[in-house]
């Protein structure tokens, strides 16, 4: 997870609003219908990110992951692994990434800048993991702005218990770009914002990509989900 430094002026737009909005709340994560199917990605036992499970076999993070956070290089998807359901030292499915397929538009820039709208990676897994076992997350457009969305994420401050931010505000929403006032912290890159409506499994609707402040304020800049993701799932598969 980064510091997100682009988009300055969408940001300063909203800095005015922003004290008005309420941050997400810690709230459990068990409450969160299907939450096993998001888990840690442990990236070559140096670094992590957190991913979730779109398909029985993919599994939708950041593409800035796909990257040391050292020295800027790519890292071998062969030696990053998928642990869903983590709790402590037991994960609902563990499973070994074998190919990995960036958004097209990414270019990594080792300074450490985010870029909005492509910050999207679909990993392969080797095996499946049975939807009998662990159902994967629905997908859906971006809400609307004023919406309310969760988080749930692992984070290097709490790697082994997923954490969840609740009824976080939508503060500004486009197709590939979404701001919202959850809290989220290093090792969250790459978690699912979900939208959770009554009576409903939940909804990934993004992606995060870095934290920000916005009016001196903690904000979280997510990737929005366009039709270019299915390109990269039938890439990836």
């Amino acid at each position: 997870m980064r510091r997100f430094m682009g988009m300055a002026a969408a940001v300063a737009m909203l800095a005015a609003s922003s004290a008005a909005q309420a941050e997400g709340r810690p709230a459990p994560v068990q409450s969160v219908p299907g939450w096993e199917a998001v888990g840690r990605l442990n990236i070559s036992g140096r670094s992590m990110c957190t991913g979730s499970l779109i398909a029985p076999d993919l599994v939708l993070t950041a593409a800035h992951c796909l990257y040391s956070p050292t020295n800027g290089r790519a890292v071998n998807p062969r030696r990053i692994k998928f642990e869903a359901g983590l709790v402590g030292r037991q994960s609902k499915a563990a499973r070994q990434v074998v190919k990995a397929v960036l958004h097209p538009g990414y270019d990594h820039r080792s300074g450490g800048e985010a870029q909005s709208g492509v910050d999207l990676a679909v990993l392969r897994l080797d095996r499946p993991i049975s939807p009998q076992r662990i159902q994967p997350l629905s997908l859906a457009a971006a809400p609307s702005r004023v919406d309310t969305v969760d988080v749930l994420s692992y984070t290097y401050h709490q790697a082994t218990t997923p954490s969840r931010q609740n009824a976080c505000r939508v503060l500004s929403s486009r197709q590939s770009m979404m701001v919202t006032s959850c809290r989220v912290d290093f090792g969250a890159s790459g978690s699912p914002v979900l939208q959770l409506l009554p009576g409903r499994p939940p909804r990934l609707v993004s992606v995060i990509s870095a934290k920000a402040r916005m009016g001196g304020k903690r904000v979280s800049i997510a990737t929005g989900l366009n039709h270019s993701l299915h390109s990269l799932m039938q890439a990836a598969g």
